[in-house]
């Protein structure tokens, strides 16, 4: 069973030259999300693009006083394919957000399209980079970009994943909420997808769970499996979970270049391919794995489930299976 080492820090030794492109850098994930990239040592080339206003992001992030460059493009002039050359690692938040009265079939129906054209570019142009999907529905879009890989042969699951960090980032905090500590020491393993009722907080692997009461441990699972729905209605149907999405993307990122930089016990939770419960059609799931110089090193064991944990997973599974041939077929039946 896997426990978090401490927060790996921005700080870097590494001499090695990190390429790394945004995919929807302009958008309401990808302006922090870019920021935030600029500011780490690791990236020393940072490539934005979008569909309009990459380069105005890229011309504003370019005076900042950190060793990167930084390109804008647009889909002039082959932008997206120069974005990618010989890109190393791919960050994709592109899509548009979940909106109030927006059911999930409704966003897959969109954003799926505009992962899948993403998804052909990378294969095309930097075909051994690592992908980081976060563009929603995860459970979804990352069988969409496999299933792209696989089609035009370039497929590696090592180096494939689904940005599940945010369930993990708000479970700290809100743990921490709830046993007033600091939510920085706080760590709740998740495993399971990303969306709703698929995110399954393994509530008691942590060291309060003697103490969580029955209704403290259903509102708080209730809470990390919602979330989101907590600042859509807070933003009052004007946005979605940007600014804490583009944390836990940055942060994930940055654990992806601390293995491929060659160092250890980097360990992360991610929706990836997973031998887990691929006995049982399941082939992708989130849970904690360790990160390497050739993308996942190893995929953690689930550990000890209580009998709520395990009712929360029979109901996960039911429901991930359908969420990943659903993106599977959208490639296939195209």
């Amino acid at each position: 069973m896997f426990r978090l080492v401490a927060k790996r820090s921005f700080s870097s030794t590494s001499t090695n030259l990190r390429k790394v492109a945004v995919l929807g850098a302009a958008g309401g994930i990808g302006q922090p999300l870019s920021l935030l990239l600029k500011l780490n040592p690791r990236v020393t080339d940072l490539r934005l693009y979008d569909l309009k206003g990459a380069t105005g992001v890229a011309a504003d992030l370019s005076h900042i006083p950190t060793n990167s460059v930084v390109n804008g493009y647009t889909p002039e002039n082959d932008g997206l394919s120069t974005a990618l050359k010989d890109a190393e690692l791919v960050v994709i938040p592109a899509g548009v957000p979940r909106k109030p009265g927006m059911s999930r079939d409704d966003l897959f129906s969109i954003n799926a399209g505009i992962v899948r054209d993403l998804a052909t570019a990378a294969a095309n142009n930097c075909p051994n980079a690592s992908i980081l999907v976060i563009s929603n529905p995860v459970n979804s879009t990352v069988p969409v970009v496999a299933q792209t890989f696989r089609k035009l042969g370039v497929y590696n699951p090592r180096k494939l994943f689904g940005v599940t960090t945010l369930d993990s980032v708000r479970a700290s905090r809100f743990i921490s909420e709830l046993q007033n500590t600091d939510p920085t020491k706080e760590f709740v393993s998740i495993i399971g997808g990303h969306s709703g009722i698929t995110i399954i907080p393994l509530l008691s692997q942590t060291k309060y769970s003697e103490e969580i009461t029955p209704e403290q441990r259903d509102a708080l699972v209730n809470r990390i499996q919602f979330g989101g729905d907590e600042v859509v209605k807070a933003k009052n149907g004007a946005g979605s979970a940007t600014l804490s999405m583009a944390y836990a993307g940055s942060r994930f990122a940055n654990s992806v270049m601390a293995g491929l930089d060659g160092e250890s016990d980097v360990v992360e939770a991610a929706f990836v391919e997973s031998p887990l419960f691929k006995d049982e059609g399941i082939e992708f799931f989130a849970s904690q794995i360790t990160l390497g110089k050739d993308g996942v090193e190893r995929i953690g064991e689930l550990g000890p489930l209580n009998e709520y944990e395990k009712g929360l997973l029979e109901v996960c599974k039911e429901t991930l299976k359908k969420n990943i041939k659903k993106g599977e077929d959208f490639i296939n039946n195209a």
